[in-house]
């Protein structure tokens, strides 16, 4: 497991040198908005909708005070529009009296706030703070698992296994490696295995390969 892991971390040093978050943000009150919202829904959604959204509550202070049916027009787009927008709603209220106006710096804090699990905590955390956290969302859960990188059968189990692979140094970035070759190339359905530099490494296409045989 170790060679394996150290192969791969330099395929996508070298093939992927900078990876980043897709999402649109300008601060971290923004970013912690568009993580919630982009839970079981795509980036490229949301980044259509959060330009409205944050002109209009442009602080936490702002979202705060916003009524549900003002929230949900702006995002009904998004998936699950109702429980998202109660939930920034809530979760900009907790900024404002509870670490005022702040996002926290750690996933502990994070996660007491409406909306926030443990993979958006884990996201906030990284970017923002640069925190060695491994965010595990169904990208980085598909992709770990056919690498061979983890068999954990839940994201808390994956991101341990990661987490005990990864230098503190590579797992912000090795999120987002592994995000977007989830979201690119390790897709779901139909993974372009033929096109991927990692097939080599991965139990996925030599299980694959040797059932096609």
């Amino acid at each position: 497991m170790e060679g394996k892991i150290v192969d791969i971390i330099a395929w996508f040093e070298k093939e992927r040198p900078v990876a980043n978050s897709e999402l649109v943000f300008d601060n971290p009150f923004q970013l912690l908005v568009s993580v919630i919202l982009s839970a079981q829904c795509t980036d490229k959604r949301v980044n259509m909708v959060t330009p409205a959204l944050f002109s209009r509550f442009p602080t936490a202070g702002d979202l705060a005070e916003a009524s549900f049916e003002e929230v949900y027009e702006l995002i009904k787009s998004i998936s699950y529009p109702n429980n998202k927008a109660k939930h920034l709603i809530g979760m900009a209220k907790m900024l404002e009296n509870d670490f005022g106006g702040t996002v926290p710096d750690n996933v502990e804090d994070l996660q007491k706030l409406p909306g926030v699990g443990r993979k958006t905590a884990n996201v906030v955390a990284s970017i923002v703070y640069n925190r060695a956290v491994i965010a595990v969302d169904t990208h980085v859960f598909r992709v770990a698992r056919r690498l061979g990188l983890s068999r954990g059968k839940t994201p808390l189990a994956v991101e341990k296994d990661l987490t005990a692979q990864i230098g503190e140094d590579l797992r912000p970035i090795a999120h987002h490696w592994l995000i977007l070759h989830g979201r690119y190339v390790c897709i779901a359905r139909k993974p372009k295995c033929d096109e991927c530099g990692l097939r080599s490494y991965c139990d996925y296409y030599e299980q694959k390969n040797g059932n096609d045989a």
